[in-house]
């Protein structure tokens, strides 16, 4: 798949599996966001933004994304995997305004962030710089986003690879178990590309877009896995591999996904995986 992510404006959906925020210490960040229903995700926030004209913060301009490398921040000390799955989706303009968002391919996503405090907006938490967060080489193409669709059957899995055992960082999660998910996650995603306000921990991502020219496509991480006792209590550390495996659970379950990273045997065309190196 010929796809340049270098030049897709790039997102992240906060909120979107219950229970995730108050393990990553965040849920306080959202009190004055409001939202339609208890479950709702609070916030799309913006992870990169290629080449705009003005009004865009310019640590967002650096291309953050890798397939094989966490660099680790400087001074830092709090870095957690964000397992997710990521979505690219072709979108429509009309006026100025986006219609619609029609899926191109999905694959394992590491929406890596560092756990600190006094942080404005959520991005700020989010790109460090080249090779802070990771999408997966190998996407799996996605011909529609609703029930019963390919990801109906995809589960997310995720490990810290440290000293060769593969130890489950995120719970195994059902894609189809995202508290928004299909044409109500498409319908929350339009609502908050066009019109969401620069208010608390969230940004007006509508201006962004129109700085970058009216991009064609998006990359959007759709949101974490709640954490495992072992991820919620484990941070990163140099030489540590994090990985994200986004596998039907129609050909494998839990135990042989875990078997898989163990032998570091990944060679199946229905699997994405993205498996990165922690480095200083």
């Amino acid at each position: 798949m010929n796809l340049d992510f270098s030049a897709i404006p790039c997102f992240g959906v906060a909120g979107n599996f219950t229970g995730h925020l108050e393990q990553a210490g965040e849920a306080k960040d959202f009190t004055q966001i409001k939202t339609a229903e208890v479950n709702a995700p609070k916030a799309l926030f913006p992870t990169y933004i290629p080449h705009p004209e003005k009004d865009v913060p310019s640590f967002l301009t650096v291309f953050p994304f890798s397939s094989d490398t966490i660099v680790f921040p400087k001074g830092e000390q709090k870095l957690q995997i964000e397992p997710e799955c990521a979505i690219v989706f072709d979108v429509t303009w009309n006026d100025g305004v986006i219609t619609v968002l029609k899926p191109v391919c999905f694959g394992a996503s590491n929406d890596c962030s560092i756990r600190k405090d006094g942080a404005r907006k959520i991005s700020e938490k989010k790109n460090w710089g080249a090779c802070s967060k990771g999408f997966s080489s190998h996407p799996i193409l996605l011909d529609n986003f609703s029930s019963g669709c390919k990801l109906d059957s995809y589960r997310i899995a995720s490990f810290l690879v440290r000293n060769g055992k593969a130890e489950p960082y995120g719970e195994d999660s059902a894609v189809r178990d995202y508290s928004y998910i299909y044409e109500k996650l498409s319908e929350w995603l339009i609502e908050k590309l066009n019109f969401q306000k620069d208010e608390g921990p969230a940004e007006n991502i509508h201006s962004y877009l129109v700085s970058c020219g009216f991009p064609k496509q998006v990359l959007i991480s759709i949101g974490a896995t709640r954490y495992t006792s072992f991820g919620e209590h484990n941070f990163l550390q140099d030489k540590d591999d994090a990985v994200v495996v986004l596998y039907p659970e129609t050909s494998y379950n839990a135990e042989q996904i875990k078997q898989k990273v163990e032998s570091q045997d990944f060679a199946d065309d229905d699997v994405s995986v993205l498996w990165q190196k922690v480095v200083l």
